[in-house]
């Protein structure tokens, strides 16, 4: 199980991304200052630092350069409500892997995780399938039994993630917060509009529903 620290000393960000990101399986650690950040990340037993730039005690910006200084090669996701070019380019130039400006998609902070864990171990895999349904991930497009399905970006992202958790129950909490982001409304019924397009377009019977939980790719 891959390992990811998040350094965010704004609990409810950091409680949002350690959550959802447990949820995809991944282990997590928090980190709420600069030093601590540091401190972990150099401790060996992390694969992935998401990085907010804004930290108490040395900013992002520091514990990048001081990571980076010491030899790490750690993948790094920066995050930040700084969207300046200026900033994006001094975080890339630093040494950072990815830059992601707040408030973000939860499903675009894991597409990004994803992909730098893939390049990290060398892993070349796009591709998503189960049974007769295919999903490109790098080209974001859907093919049912050979023939192509026009998915919208976030009638994919919802299909990735049943892909992805083939077989498990997912709550419509989880879906909203992996497919929509942390800024979504719990009393909103759009995960099940969205489960209703896909069934449309993927058959009735692929997702299931289980009362009173969620759904179920079957």
């Amino acid at each position: 199980m891959a390992s990811i620290l998040i350094a965010d000393d704004e609990a409810r960000i950091s409680g949002f991304i350690d959550k959802g990101l447990r949820a995809a399986g991944y282990a997590t650690s928090v980190a709420t200052t600069g030093p601590q950040a540091l401190d972990l990340a150099l401790s060996g037993e992390f694969d992935l630092l998401v990085l907010d730039v804004n930290l108490p005690g040395m900013d992002g910006f520091a514990v990048l350069e001081n990571l980076r200084g010491s030899g790490s090669t750690m993948p790094v996701i920066m995050l930040t409500a700084r969207v300046e070019i200026s900033d994006t380019v001094a975080g890339l130039e630093g040494g950072a892997d990815d830059y992601l400006g707040k408030p973000f998609r939860f499903d675009e902070l894991v597409a990004r995780i994803r992909l730098r864990m893939r390049r990290d171990t060398g892993s070349t895999t796009t591709v998503l399938s189960h049974r007769d349904l295919v999903l490109d991930i790098r080209t974001r497009r859907a093919h049912l039994d050979g023939s192509a399905v026009e998915l919208s970006a976030r009638e994919f992202a919802l299909a990735e993630e049943f892909v992805r958790n083939a077989g498990q129950v997912l709550s419509r909490e989880q879906l909203l917060s992996r497919v929509w982001g942390f800024d979504f409304d719990p009393g909103s019924n759009v995960v099940d509009v969205y489960v209703g397009y896909l069934r449309q377009k993927l058959g009735q019977g692929r997702i299931e529903t289980v009362r009173g939980v969620g759904y179920r790719l079957v």
